[in-house]
């Protein structure tokens, strides 16, 4: 059931996306917010990276849009033309990758060290904290699809 709510939740956030070119997907909200699409997919891509890649799988696997100088480096950097296919590939493979592992896990007692935050976490607090990551975020990308071009419910 888990996986299954967080796979909705991820098609979510492609339909919000979907039938848009790099320039909109890259549109700000409101200033002074650096809020877009864009990069909620960077944020998104980030996010699945974090806690599949590095926690729960041990790997060492530097961030990909930000770092300790430029923490919001998933939102400020999200521009359009190459970079919007590089955060789609990116997101793709993070997501792969998150599925493929919780696939191959034993049961969802597996557990990783987060040292910066939660200290150990199973998979199943992953996938729901997935969950609710993904929950807030769609409520922003409704809103920023709305701004782009007034699509609604989808």
């Amino acid at each position: 059931m888990l996986t299954d709510v967080l796979g909705a939740q991820r098609a979510t956030l492609e339909l919000k996306c979907a039938g848009l070119e790099p320039g909109p997907l890259s549109l700000r909200s409101v200033e002074p917010s650096t809020l877009s699409l864009l990069g909620l997919v960077r944020h998104l891509a980030e996010v699945e990276r974090r806690w599949f890649r590095q926690v729960l799988a041990g790997q060492e696997a530097p961030a990909l849009f930000s770092s300790a100088a430029d923490p919001d480096g998933d939102f400020d950097g999200a521009g359009s033309g190459p970079a919007a296919v590089a955060a789609w590939e990116a997101w793709r493979d993070e997501v792969a990758f998150a599925e493929s592992f919780t696939a191959a896990a034993p049961d969802l007692e597996v557990e990783g060290e987060d040292e910066a935050w939660r200290g150990k976490v199973s998979l199943r607090w992953v996938l729901i904290h997935m969950i609710e990551e993904y929950a807030r975020h769609n409520g922003h990308a409704d809103l920023l699809r709305e701004r782009i071009d007034g699509a609604i419910g989808i």
